[in-house]
């Protein structure tokens, strides 16, 4: 039985890969991370539900997992169970089907398994056998993606650094169409910018992509449940693909692209060996004559090339492209402060007031960033790059600047009275420096963090000192006690001290 608490997202990629009727059951137990079992019993829940492909725009987690997880019986009736090795002897036979097996077995156990439970159990149980599939590559079915071991150096023209730049290689599997671009990094934003660039080489879509198990595409790698980057997920999502990451040692499933990357070595790398490259455009500008001349260059066993294949046959089985190009966007687990803001990379943003303290997902681009709770969008904003500041929204205050998760502005006061005048007129500072007093929150609550560490007298010194000085801040206060300046003394300004020194003339010899 599935587990109810996996992820919403899993159970909606299921229905969406099944949507389109060309991908099997184990295809997307892979892609997804999860067992054909648990796919078999997601879509027999769903079509029990009388849920199709897209779901209803208003359909929540809440009331998806509501409709595909009812309350469980209090009990379940012990079955007879078959002899699941007979069985699988059985089905090797010709003319035996899994249903007349399970027919042949009722008529012994009347009482048995039903036909679904009972394929859902061998299932479960051939999955246990060691299997070898043999691979079929379908036209326009699958891209094969990795980076070539081998580098290029590029020489910085100023300085005369040295720095290597990556190679990545994609591969269809029916034609052996192949695309090559330099890189600088394999990180997230490189290999998915290196997907996009690639689509549109193609001038289509793959069904599924098998990535070889590098962090930027899988995190965790497994073969019941490989742990995708979200960011990869999103590309897939967009441009309506599927990802199937190669089994971990097991050289079949990335044989075709393993033979690109030994072509691009030998056709394009090595042509390229005796050349300096001073950037990255530069490098690509010389690749992609070489890259035309290998799709072209005749197969020795077979009729036509790479290219001949791919326009007859591999191009018309794509997928057309999206209307728009993918975003490189990023996944972050946020929490919310007391002041319903959420920091990315130094900025931040405003939620709804109702979750404050709460866990939340952001996904951000270079032009926005969006905040989700369980899979529903809460907030949007334009992203901002001003570190230290704050995107708030008037819709997300709680009322009047009330009570926010049981911290207001009153009570930093209340509090700061009690440590001294010049602690309150700090905390005052601090809140009216903001357009909204909760942006000072953060601040104010680190104030009452140093109170804890150097103890109240200290605070009150050090609060002195940056108010006579104009730089107020949680920052210049933590470095004012972290260097013990709230202790020194103030000295008083001494004018027309006398001078009694043998050596000195003093003010009078000038006269």
């Amino acid at each position: 039985m599935p587990n109810k608490r996996l992820s919403m997202r899993k159970i909606t990629e299921v229905l969406r890969l099944h949507s389109n009727g060309h991908r099997s059951n184990r295809e997307i137990a892979r892609a997804v991370g999860i067992s054909r079992a648990t796919v078999s019993e997601y879509l027999r829940r769903a079509q029990a539900a009388g849920l199709g492909w897209p779901l209803p725009p208003e359909m929540t987690e809440r009331a998806l997992e509501a409709l595909l997880f009812p309350p469980s019986p209090p009990s379940r009736v012990q079955r007879p169970e078959p002899d699941w090795s007979s069985i699988h002897q059985e089905l090797g036979r010709k003319g035996v089907t899994l249903e007349l097996l399970w027919q042949e077995y009722r008529e012994q156990h009347p009482g048995g398994y039903q036909y679904s439970a009972f394929c859902e159990h061998y299932r479960a149980y051939a999955k246990s056998l060691p299997v070898t599939l043999r691979q079929r590559h379908t036209p326009g079915e699958r891209l094969l993606v990795d980076y070539s071991g081998q580098t290029v150096p590029l020489i910085d023209p100023v300085t005369a650094e040295i720095r290597p730049a990556q190679i990545f290689v994609a591969v269809l599997g029916a034609s052996n169409y192949t695309y090559v671009e330099a890189t600088w990094s394999q990180g997230v934003a490189d290999w998915t910018a290196s997907h996009v660039r690639c689509f549109e080489f193609l001038g289509g879509v793959p069904e599924l992509l098998v990535p070889d198990n590098l962090k930027s595409g899988v995190l965790r790698p497994n073969f019941f449940a490989p742990d995708l980057q979200p960011s990869y997920q999103d590309l897939a999502r967009h441009y309506g693909t599927a990802i199937l990451p190669a089994r971990v040692r097991k050289p079949r499933d990335k044989a075709k692209v393993e033979a690109g990357v030994l072509l691009a070595q030998r056709w394009i790398l090595a042509r390229l060996r005796h050349r300096d490259f001073l950037s990255l455009a530069e490098l690509n500008q010389a690749i992609r004559p070489l890259l035309v001349a290998l799709n072209a260059h005749p197969f020795q066993k077979l009729p036509g090339s790479r290219q001949s294949i791919f326009t007859a046959v591999e191009q018309p089985a794509l997928q057309p492209l999206p209307a728009t190009r993918y975003e490189f966007a990023e996944w972050k687990v946020v929490t919310a402060g007391i002041d319903y803001h959420i920091e990315i990379t130094g900025h931040y943003y405003s939620v709804p007031y109702r979750y404050a303290r709460q866990k939340l997902d952001a996904r951000y681009t270079a032009s926005t960033v969006e905040i989700f709770q369980k899979g529903e969008r809460i907030a949007s904003h334009p992203r901002s790059f001003h570190k230290g500041r704050h995107s708030t929204q008037e819709t997300h205050l709680a009322p009047a600047h009330r009570k926010v998760a049981g911290w207001n502005a009153q009570r930093f006061q209340n509090w700061a009275a009690g440590i001294g005048l010049h602690t309150q007129a700090a905390i005052d500072h601090l809140l009216h420096s903001r357009r909204h007093p909760q942006q000072a929150y953060r601040a104010a609550l680190g104030v009452m963090r140093l109170a804890k560490t150097y103890g109240p007298d200290r605070l009150e010194a050090a609060c002195e000192r940056a108010l006579r000085l104009q730089v107020v801040s949680w920052r210049s206060l933590d470095s004012i006690l972290k260097n013990g300046l709230d202790r020194q003394v103030r000295k008083p300004v001494q004018a027309n001290l006398p001078i009694d020194h043998a050596n000195v003339r003093g003010s009078d010899y000038y006269h």
